[in-house]
């Protein structure tokens, strides 16, 4: 066999190896793709659904979008012609301006609709909505009460779902907290997590990601405020398989102890409970004290809004604090989930570390 055969049979193995390792990295010119559009025309309802490798390929795509278009100030109409139907049953800051301003950023057009904008749930069924909306646009983001909702919508609608928020999951404000994350830290294998508060939807995405990237996970919650059953036995499941810790316990110090990242949510709840949760979740807010256990790194997250019961002022906007970083990463991460879910997408920066 003559050299030459011989260097092109060994460039064919090489792209082989690449591909399998999820990269896709063209040999000749260095460029890559996210898995040779492996994700193009995925759904992310919950990121239960996505892989390691997969988690780390949006990961990607957002901190190259960052970087390009916020550091080089370049313009990507990577989205031009595109639309894309926004349902909106429950009230966002971020969710709304960082999907509206980030899609159109990319030269498409975001539709918001509110709930007295379209008949959803009203005088039209979930099914009919997602097979209209489906030949209108080319992706939905949904924020609903229901992952159910969500689910539907998925089985009939042609084009890909977000999940903009349900009762269950909040993916996109998970890709945002390890984008913020992998920025601080220069990479997320063997940080700890430690989530001190509610079992709620953002702790549910915690559970189904941390372990896929490295991340041990330390959860302190009140008695009766536990995660879902099934889903606590995923994580630990997951856990065994990546070699990470998973931790539930009911003492916010033993969860603190020895960990890199505090994170809270909104645990107080409307008034009619805030009575009992301010009792229930005594000794649950976020504070220097508790900060005193971690490691000599520590830094603090929280998805926002935020009340003081949870963290107060000193933590909140100390410098360990990487709420508003945070907050940014929500637009730098949808985009790069868009992105994925509609195109054979090319990241120019190295992958960065995880």
């Amino acid at each position: 066999m003559s050299a030459k055969l011989l260097s092109a049979h060994s460039t064919v193995f090489k792209c082989w190896q690449t591909r399998q390792r999820g990269l896709w990295r063209c040999l000749s010119t260095g460029s890559a793709s996210l898995g040779s559009g492996r994700l193009k025309g995925r759904s992310c309802l919950t990121l239960k659904d996505f892989s390691s490798d997969e988690i780390k390929s949006l990961l990607w795509a957002s901190s190259d979008l960052k970087h390009r278009i916020k550091l080089e100030k370049q313009y990507l109409p990577i989205l031009q012609g595109k639309s894309m139907a926004m349902i909106f049953e429950k009230r966002s800051t971020r969710t709304r301006m960082s999907t509206e301003t980030g899609f159109a950023l990319l030269g498409g057009h975001p539709c918001f609709l509110k709930p007295q904008d379209i008949h959803l749930g009203f005088n039209e069924s979930c099914r009919d909505t997602a097979r209209v909306l489906s030949r209108q646009c080319d992706i939905i983001l949904a924020r609903v009460p229901n992952q159910s909702t969500l689910e539907e919508l998925d089985r009939e609608a042609s084009v890909p779902i977000i999940n903009g928020m349900s009762d269950l999951y909040h993916p996109i404000q998970i890709l945002a907290d390890f984008l913020t994350l992998q920025e601080h830290y220069g990479s997320l294998q063997g940080l700890t997590v430690s989530w001190i508060g509610d079992g709620t939807n953002i702790l549910h995405s915690f559970m189904m990601a941390a372990a896929k990237l490295g991340v041990h996970l330390k959860i302190a919650k009140p008695k009766g405020y536990e995660p879902e059953m099934s889903l606590i036995q995923e994580a630990q499941r997951l856990s065994r398989e990546h070699g990470t810790q998973f931790l539930l316990t009911d003492d916010p110090m033993e969860a603190a102890h020895g960990s890199n990242v505090l994170v809270t949510d909104n645990w107080l709840g409307n008034e009619e409970e805030r009575k009992k949760r301010l009792k229930d979740f005594e000794g649950y807010q976020i504070t220097m004290k508790t900060a005193s256990v971690a490691k000599p790194d520590w830094t603090f997250l929280h998805c926002l809004p935020r009340k003081m019961e949870e963290v107060d002022d000193e933590v909140f906007y100390s410098s360990r604090s990487l709420v508003f970083p945070e907050s940014e990463n929500r637009k730098w991460t949808i985009m790069g989930l868009i992105v994925a879910l509609l195109t054979d997408y090319s990241p120019q920066i190295p992958m960065p570390k995880i």
